[in-house]
């Protein structure tokens, strides 16, 4: 019997999409990526261009589909993974009235907290498993309708980055249950959406995409799929959300199986049979397939920390992203007394104010660059281990733990993570999680595999870091600490900056007119 071809896994990230051509066996054999722009208009805001994010995707495609067809291995389908959370309103002619709101837009958090004060925002969280969080596209269309209401008029479309490549490749508006119920309006228990929460929104079904399992197939590709490279025809996998594909990659989807990624943001996720939140509402929880549900946390700073240093205090050196870890191995754990609160972008779990800004506490003439950027790659790696507690709060066990991302291309921040979590930590080959992840998906939705686990199976890990006992003594000791200072600066801007999450809307600023 010949061997399936590759499936191409298409993983529209923060910054950048990335695709890999992968095999039954979890094995990439080409791969690609690009990056795209986004701007910030107003403090808190975080927008991209749709059709730039659409024509990276294109282009990255074309070139792994040349290479796959170079090397005579047919292509199988693609299959998509993407950042949840993302907005975009359409106007009934499919017309675009709105930038692509990114997660990382905090502008909503006047409307985030109002809904906190003023519903039962616990049994909103433990209904739709997403948190009451600006990031939410339930609280961004609150925004929308109260500050645009030209556009909220006109809108007959709701939907995400990725649906809205779907709805260009395709002609076909649907969104996958997996990056439905990131969006709030979602009800896992049903698995459909809210009814509750869609009358907070003041939306009609119609104008959210139809709900498709993650693994539904398309296949009438319009005429936009020669830009891609791919022939008509070719099956086209919904996928899911970048981080349950992020499990998948990293072939943890069994209970007891936990998932850590540190991109441009970090979050740690494990999997279970039924769907849950802990009683504090620290964690999400998200839909994979059915019977599996990927419970955890997102943080909003990660590899963002790292690349904020290298502009802040890397200018000299000629690859600041290799070299500050390197330099930060030179200061103790603890950074001699320096503790930093990473909360650059604001911040997500396991609290899901929005609100925090980041702090640097405990200076002295004593400390150097070294120190600092210790300090803050200690501070996100503390932040995942809050995350890892409130898992645990959820009923998760911690089993095995596996990591990905950008950050596992240092040694010292491997090691950091290992002794913060205090656990060993296994990683894959390639490091690329949710792209494979789609990949493998793609093969479960198409025949391939048998399953999301069989799929997992094939994922072999090639490195295990086990952290150190004394680090791990020290940093198990410093957690409590930092979460409480955390609480504690917190409250302080909130005293120090009244009014600082008002921010003006800004006129025309949050709408794209029609071209």
């Amino acid at each position: 019997m010949p061997e399936p071809g590759l499936v191409l896994g298409i993983d529209i990230g923060t910054t950048g999409v990335k695709v890999e051509a992968v095999d039954v066996a979890a094995t990439s054999h080409c791969g690609a990526a690009r990056e795209y722009p986004t701007e910030s208009p107003h403090p808190h805001w975080s927008e991209q261009d749709p059709d730039v994010v659409a024509a990276a995707t294109a282009d990255a495609v074309r070139e792994v589909a040349a290479g796959v067809g170079a090397a005579g291995r047919p292509i199988a389908g693609v299959a998509f993974s993407s950042a949840m959370h993302s907005l975009i309103g359409l106007a009934a002619d499919g017309t675009r009235l709105t930038p692509l709101v990114t997660w990382a837009d905090g502008r909503a958090a006047v409307q985030a907290r109002r809904l906190r004060e003023s519903v039962d925002w616990l049994a909103l969280h433990r209904r739709t498993g997403t948190p009451v969080h600006p990031m939410s596209p339930l609280v961004k269309l609150l925004w929308f309708r109260e500050n645009r209401p030209d556009v909220w008029r006109r809108a007959a479309h709701w939907l995400g980055i990725k649906e809205y490549l779907l709805y260009r490749l395709t002609g076909l508006l649907a969104v996958d249950e997996s990056l439905a119920s990131g969006t709030g309006l979602y009800r896992l228990e049903t698995r459909d959406w809210d009814e509750e929460a869609l009358a907070l929104a003041g939306l009609r079904r119609d104008q959210l995409p139809a709900l498709r399992p993650t693994t539904d197939v398309v296949t009438h590709l319009g005429p936009e799929a020669a830009d891609w490279g791919l022939p008509r025809g070719t099956p086209v996998v919904l996928g899911a959300g970048d981080g349950v594909l992020a499990n998948l990659g990293l072939g943890a989807v069994a209970p007891g199986l936990t998932a850590c990624s540190i991109g441009t943001s970090a979050a740690i996720r494990g999997v279970v049979p039924e769907a849950r939140v802990d009683d504090e509402g620290g964690v999400f929880c998200y839909v994979l397939v059915p019977g599996r549900w990927v419970v955890g946390g997102a943080t909003n700073n990660g590899g963002n920390v790292l690349r904020w240093l290298g502009r802040v205090v890397g200018g000299d050196l000629s690859d600041p992203d290799s070299r500050l870890p390197e330099l930060a191995a030179e200061a103790p754990p603890g950074a001699e007394g320096l503790l930093m609160l990473p909360y650059l972008s604001g911040e997500r779990a396991p609290r899901w104010s929005g609100e925090p800004h980041g702090a640097v506490l405990g200076l002295t003439w004593r400390h150097t660059r070294a120190h600092l950027v210790r300090a803050a790659l200690e501070g996100v790696s503390l932040q995942l281990g809050l995350v890892l507690q409130a898992m645990r709060g959820a009923g998760l066990q911690l089993a095995e733990l596996r990591a990905t991302g950008g950050f596992a291309r240092s040694a010292f921040w491997r090691q950091l993570l290992a002794d913060v979590l205090g656990t060993p930590i296994g990683f894959t080959e390639g490091g690329q999680g949710s792209a494979t992840g789609a990949g493998l998906l793609g093969h479960v939705a198409l025949g391939n595999l048998r399953s999301v686990d069989e799929a997992a199976a094939a994922v072999q890990v090639t490195e295990v870091v086990h952290p150190d006992p004394a680090a791990a003594r020290f940093y198990r000791e410093l957690l409590p600490v930092f979460a409480v200072t955390g609480d504690a600066v917190e409250s302080l801007h909130a005293r120090l900056s009244p009014g600082a999450s008002d921010e003006a809307t800004g006129p025309d600023a949050g709408e794209q007119r029609p071209s």
